[in-house]
């Protein structure tokens, strides 16, 4: 599945040339919630992030009684990008029950830090935001590499 720009896009997707229809990205994050297992929390969460080939990727978090072994939406969504083919994700944002947009919580930052393309944009409470905005100075891949 791909998102194409209908017009509603706000910002360019990194390295492609084309806009980011954000509308379209938050109405997958919203259609991801039906998804969510959650008899726990009763806090569903739904993650879309367009893919740097163009596909769509989903999730939504899944619990469980051992609440240490909860899977985030964040998590689906890059099992997805992985069992989907790789890649890496261009644009991003997750929303909650009512559909409101979410900011990533830490963990989930740092998930999406390793998996993104560079020049990444986030969809946030606050606005379009780079990577480098919502998880500054972060740790990654590049600090495993041997000399």
């Amino acid at each position: 599945m791909t998102i194409d720009d209908d017009g509603g896009g706000r910002a360019g997707a990194p390295g492609t040339g084309t806009a980011i229809n954000w509308d379209a990205l938050t109405h997958a994050a919203r259609a991801a919630l039906v998804h969510a297992y959650v008899p726990y929390s009763k806090y569903p969460v739904g993650a879309a992030a367009l893919v740097d080939d163009g596909r769509l990727i989903s999730g939504a978090n899944v619990e469980n009684a051992s609440y240490g072994l909860t899977l985030c939406a964040e998590c689906s969504m890059v099992s997805a990008l992985h069992m989907g083919g790789g890649g890496r994700i261009t644009a991003f944002t997750c929303v909650d029950g009512d559909g409101n947009i979410l900011m990533p919580c830490g963990r989930c930052r740092q998930l999406l830090y390793e998996h993104r393309a560079p020049g990444m944009q986030l969809l946030t409470v606050s606005g379009i935001k780079s990577m480098q905005e919502v998880l500054p100075d972060a740790f990654g891949p590049q600090d495993l590499e041997q000399p």
